[in-house]
């Protein structure tokens, strides 16, 4: 197996392990937009722990993002996987850093303080905001990992497989 090949996959899995953070909070967002103040903060303070820095959750992302950019520098000569390459790290790119920290992140500073005794007043636009950041995210990071899987299917580290006996050309 060549550098290629183990970099391309080890880019589809931190993609894959990426947009899955982010349809887990896809899958809760109906659920969550129920729920009452205190216990939407006793939630967003506990169940998250893993997803951020320190965590795994920090790892995959950040690592998904330089694998794909990495992966659009090693591809760049060859030009239909370097477009869907380059898509795929777009893709991933506006879900991070970009939505990230732009409306995802400002959220929690201001979840991260709050407890479910003290809710901010504006809990329910934050809330609003946070998980349909997530969604957009989720539909990012999907594009990203298709396009991502695109790249390798367009070329493909092995030789094409020959017709079967009888197939018309």
């Amino acid at each position: 197996m060549n550098f290629l090949t183990i970099w391309r996959f080890a880019t589809l899995i931190l993609a894959a392990l990426f947009m899955g953070l982010e349809f887990a909070h896809a899958l809760e967002m109906p659920a969550k937009l129920q729920y009452d103040g205190a216990l939407y903060i006793t939630l967003q303070n506990s169940l998250y722990r893993y997803f951020g820095a320190p965590g795994p959750g920090a790892f995959v992302t950040v690592g998904a993002v330089l694998a794909a950019i990495a992966l659009a520098v090693l591809v760049r000569k060859h030009r239909e996987p370097f477009r869907w390459t380059l898509t795929g790290a777009l893709c991933l790119l506006i879900a991070f850093p970009l939505t990230f920290f732009l409306q995802i992140e400002p959220v929690n500073v201001v979840i991260e303080q709050a407890n479910p005794e003290a809710v901010p007043a504006n809990w329910e636009q934050l809330r609003h905001q946070w998980e349909f950041a997530h969604a957009i995210n989720f539909l990012f990071t999907l594009a990203g990992f298709s396009a991502l899987l695109m790249s390798v299917l367009v070329n493909p580290p092995f030789p094409p497989l020959p017709a079967y006996p009888g197939a018309k050309s």
